[in-house]
């Protein structure tokens, strides 16, 4: 008899619970266009202020991993919460605010929470960002050349421009520190690289900056007896080369200057053996970013909204 009442309690108390559940999600679906505008208001304001953190971000040298994870997730949080925003407000402006389905008005909540609590977590790298040195830019350059700007990859765009500016013998024995770069075809390995060698305290470090590639990067042992100072090599490789060409490679590279650098690139993760710094793994943008980048081409600065 216990038995069976202690069954019948737990069915009940489970239809309890999933009626409650669904009458949330009902409310949330069926929400008053009022409260509908309050959650696009919050969005337009969090995202304002989230956008405001990763642009000044953005214009300084970040030197802590833990301010680059933070830097991610915000701006991961932020690009959903633009994708989001942009629904609701065309939803709003096209009259169908209460008519639209669970799935829209459940993500909308749930990026509204995302962002709250990215942007909440904030104070302490906002403080700290205070600290970090700011770069120094060409003004308008972003406006004149559109053809050659950069979007995305805050964290790693400051990873990569750490580990150029940083002072480190890896070794002991003035062997250059190396940093693989690894991706798939396209996700804009070469674009980040040539980002960042154009910043001014790299050039301004580096006495010369070699582009090679995975067919001709033994030609240096010829051709580069003659350089001097702390040097840049930046390495394309589309195929694996074998260990013993790249021990009289860096057997080469360490008589360059003290302080000298590189970067391999390439789509093969395998060649991250050869990195002496843990590597930089670039993904394909996520839907939320090339939409957002989308809305940026075609629409510039100017808000269709």
């Amino acid at each position: 008899m216990e038995v069976a009442i202690s069954a019948v309690t737990g069915e009940l108390l489970s239809r309890f619970i999933s009626f409650l559940m669904n009458k949330y999600r009902s409310s949330l679906s069926h929400a008053h266009p009022e409260e509908q505008k309050k959650v696009v208001e919050r969005l337009q304001h969090l995202l304002m202020r989230a956008g405001t953190i990763v642009e000044e971000a953005d214009a300084r040298y970040i030197t802590n991993s833990g301010m680059m994870t933070q830097l991610k997730k915000l701006s991961e949080a932020m690009y959903r919460g633009c994708r989001v925003l942009d629904t609701l407000s065309c939803l709003y402006l096209a009259n169908r605010s209460r008519t639209t389905g669970k799935a829209v008005h459940l993500e909308s909540h749930d990026a509204l929470e995302s962002l709250e609590i990215a942007v909440a977590n904030m104070a302490e790298f906002v403080v700290l960002l205070g600290g970090c040195e700011r770069m120094s830019r060409r003004p308008y350059d972003v406006y004149l050349y559109t053809e050659n700007f950069m979007f995305g990859r805050h964290a790693e765009k400051q990873k990569l421009l750490i580990f150029l500016l940083q002072h480190n013998d890896p070794h002991g024995d003035h062997a250059p520190a190396i940093l693989p770069v690894i991706g798939g075809a396209s996700v804009g390995k070469k674009t980040l690289v040539a980002h960042v060698c154009g910043d001014e305290r790299v050039h301004s470090r580096f006495s010369s900056i070699l582009h090679l590639n995975g067919d001709s990067f033994m030609r240096i042992l010829d051709n580069g007896r003659s350089m001097f100072g702390m040097v840049l090599v930046v390495i394309t490789f589309a195929s694996d080369i074998e260990d013993d060409d790249w021990k009289k490679f860096h057997s080469f590279v360490i008589t360059m200057g003290r302080g000298s650098k590189i970067i391999i690139i390439s789509r093969l993760q395998r060649l991250a053996r050869f990195g002496s710094v843990k590597p930089i793994f670039l993904t394909v943008l996520s839907y939320d970013e090339l939409r957002y980048l989308l809305k940026t081409l075609v629409f510039g600065s100017v808000d269709p909204m």
